[in-house]
Order: C-alpha cells, then structure tokens, then sequence
C-alpha cells in the first residue's frame, strides 16, 4: 500500500530538479515506489573531488534530495518538509559511472519524518548510508 499523501510523477520531480543543485549534478528521480524514491547521479567532473573518487558531498546531495522529495510526498497537502539532520557513512568509493539511491521512511511522524538513503554504484556494491531527519511543518508554522 503506498505511503505517499500527494500524487506526483517522475516527470513531475524532475521538473522540479530544473535551475536547482539536483540539475548542477545530474541527478534525476528514476523510481517512486509504493513506499520509496529512487534516483541516480553521475560520478563525473561534477560530482569528484580531487582525488579523483565520488566527493562524500556529492553523496550527500543525493541522499538529501531523494529523503526531501520523499517526505514531501509522505506530508499532508499544505504541509513543508525541511531538513534537520543528515548524516552519512562513505562506505566505498567510486571513480566513474553513475550511483544509484534508494530512500525508504523509517519514521513518518506529525511533526517529524526519518529516511534512510542507501546509494550503491553501478555493481551494486554499497558506497553510502546516510539517515535524514526532516520536520514537517504545519501552514501557520510557514513564516
């Protein structure tokens, strides 16, 4: 049974990804799931740091784009989703290709949502766990 209150496509959040940071990195929502979002980004010249390897920022990015798109799908109509937290484990890296991540809820409260991003490369090993915390606030709590 899907989780999400609000009816979106994947060609709806990837408009959505026009003129942002999501764009700037080339990362597009590739999945919505009953209960997860699923996108991709290229490990290229946008998203490496000097060393060569994809930038534990970069992973970040993505971790927080695809857990925000999740819980504003999983918030009530009127209601905003902000991040509170991220954190993140780098697990592997990766030097080319694209990675793929997966962001399912562990927590969907009133006032506060929990997801879970693993990002994998393009063999499937496991390069990041991040877990982001999101408030979700109500319209006169807008300001």
């Amino acid at each position: 049974m899907p989780i999400w209150k609000q009816a979106a496509s994947l060609e709806q959040l990837n408009q959505w990804n026009q003129n942002t940071i999501n764009a700037h990195l080339g990362i597009t929502f590739t999945e919505l799931g009953d209960d997860y979002v699923a996108g991709t980004m290229p490990v290229d010249t946008r998203t490496r740091q000097p060393m060569g390897i994809l930038h534990g920022g970069a992973s970040v990015v993505l971790a927080e784009s695809l857990g925000s798109i999740a819980a504003h799908l999983a918030a009530e109509p009127g209601q905003r989703c902000v991040g509170l937290d991220i954190n993140a484990n780098h697990i592997r890296s990766v030097s080319s290709g694209e990675v793929r991540g997966v962001a399912r809820a562990l927590h969907i409260g009133s006032s506060t949502q929990v997801w879970e991003i693993h990002i994998h490369s393009s063999q499937q090993k496991l390069v990041c766990i991040a877990r982001l915390t999101i408030a979700v606030l109500n319209p006169k709590s807008n300001k």
